[in-house]
């Protein structure tokens, strides 16, 4: 099914081999603004899962959060972002992907806005739960119509090396952006700088991206959307709790036991609805399963790892947030050249040697990092392994998203990218906690540090073993 207009088959059309229709074989001018479009979009996301970490602290004066409830702000968002992906990805390929990714945006701008004004907690928690679903909303939808809009190959594998790129940049941007609108303005920017971007996307977007939708309908699997949305809501509110007062916190272990609970009756629910929100073949699926766990490691090593180094920053080293933040840079140059060359490398072998490659450069990169020491000198090192740590991070994240998202038709794309959009959320949510624990086990924060890179770099060991025994893909042709 052709999402835009200039999809449409012509002299230099192509056989996609998701949904067996001709496609472009190269960009023309309609294609790189529908790109540019939803590429912005994707950005503006990212950069909003970073943006207020660094303002926290002022948010909270400002406003009179209690110390105890500071957590929310972040928490409120992660826990709609991530708990509503999945559905979200699936009825945006049952009622219409463009529909959604417009309703999506619509409601960022609007509650961005509320945040900006918001004057109370109650407000401010509002505006985030609004800002979660959105992004629930959007992430899948953008994605979707992003591979739907490009065929199988290089196209596509352009299309998401940019958006890895951006995304992984966004993140960054992020964290400097919040330390500098909050020094130089007012932590209430961090909001508003989302509403010109939604609205310059809402006005642009109806105009090049046509509407994607199945001709017949199916039902929406009600049972399955439950299960599986109260599973996640709970498995990262378990995730997010623990990181807050630890991992044998009792409320923690029994949200954690809740949503691998209801996660199973999620699986037992598919395997025999008549219209299932994820089909069980999907899923036994070796380039969707192996694919999202590559994902999963990457997401949960890179992220948790920035948090470990600015911790170390702030610390260890006394750096204020500020300059934590811009220390990251040159992490976001790895990932934008990364995200530039992943496709490349994909083209000249495959997803499953990208994978590798990605894996051990970033692997190689993390592990280097046991040698800073407690002076400045130590950003000789910290900021070339970062760097080469990102491009690496970044071919993992492209070959993670081409993968899970190649062999399946264009009418169970949505679905795909919500399963990847999850991947993403959970293990961003996942790896903060994680390492955080790690750290927390010795009073000297360096050495703490220090153990906790190394499990981490052990984890994206494993994800690259499995990866290599149990990942089979075929050579471009």
């Amino acid at each position: 099914m052709s999402v835009v207009e200039s999809a449409r088959p012509g002299p230099d059309a192509s056989v996609s081999a998701s949904g067996g229709e001709p496609g472009p074989v190269r960009l023309d001018g309609r294609l790189k603004l529908v790109l540019v479009v939803l590429l912005v979009a994707q950005f503006m996301l990212a950069v909003d899962f970073s943006i207020l970490n660094v303002a926290l602290p002022v948010i909270g004066e400002g406003l009179g959060f209690s110390l105890a409830n500071l957590q929310w702000i972040a928490t409120s968002f992660a826990l709609c972002a991530a708990g509503f992906t999945l559905l979200f990805g699936r009825v945006a390929d049952l009622f219409g992907r463009r529909r959604l990714f417009l309703i999506g945006l619509a409601v960022l701008g609007a509650s961005s806005l509320l945040g900006g004004l918001a004057t109370t907690p109650e407000v401010l928690l509002i505006a985030r739960v609004l800002q979660g679903l959105a992004t629930a909303a959007v992430t899948p939808a953008g994605l979707s119509l992003l591979t739907t809009s490009f065929p199988e190959g290089p196209l596509r594998q352009k299309a998401l090396g940019l958006n890895g790129a951006l995304m992984s940049a966004g993140f960054t941007t992020g964290a400097i952006l919040g330390g500098v609108l909050t020094d130089l303005l007012s932590w209430r920017w961090a909001f508003f700088i989302n509403v010109p971007v939604a609205i310059a996307v809402l006005i642009i977007a109806p105009t090049v991206i046509k509407e994607s939708r199945p001709t017949e309908r199916p039902r929406l699997d009600i049972p399955g959307a439950t299960t599986v949305t109260l599973g996640l809501l709970a498995l990262v509110y378990g995730l997010t709790h623990a990181g807050e007062e630890g991992w044998s916190d009792p409320l923690a272990l029994t949200a954690l036991a809740a949503g691998a609970l209801l996660l199973i009756a999620f699986y037992a629910i598919e395997a025999k609805a008549k219209a299932p929100l994820v089909p069980v073949s999907v899923l036994k699926r070796r380039n969707v399963a192996w694919g999202n766990i590559a994902g999963l490691i990457a997401f949960l090593t890179e992220t948790s790892l920035v948090f470990l180094m600015t911790l170390y920053l702030q610390e260890v080293l006394g750096f204020s947030a500020l300059a934590a933040g811009l220390s990251f840079g040159v992490l976001g140059i790895g990932t934008v050249i990364g995200g530039s060359i992943a496709p490349k490398v994909i083209a000249a072998t495959n997803t499953r040697t990208t994978l590798i490659i990605g894996g051990l450069l970033q692997a190689a990169a993390t592990i280097a990092l046991i040698g800073l020491g407690e002076t400045a000198t130590a950003l000789w090192l910290l900021l070339p392994a970062t760097f080469a740590g990102g491009i690496g991070n970044m071919l993992v994240i492209v070959g993670f998203m081409v993968t899970a998202t190649t062999g399946l038709p264009d009418h169970e794309q949505g679905m795909a990218t919500g399963l990847a959009t999850m991947t993403q959320q959970i293990g961003i949510t996942m790896g903060t906690p994680i390492m955080s624990a790690i750290a927390a086990t010795t009073l000297d924060i360096h050495h703490g540090i220090t153990t906790a890179v190394i499990i981490n770099t052990a984890i994206v060991l494993i994800g690259t073993l499995t990866t290599a025994l149990y990942l089979h893909t075929k050579s471009p042709a």
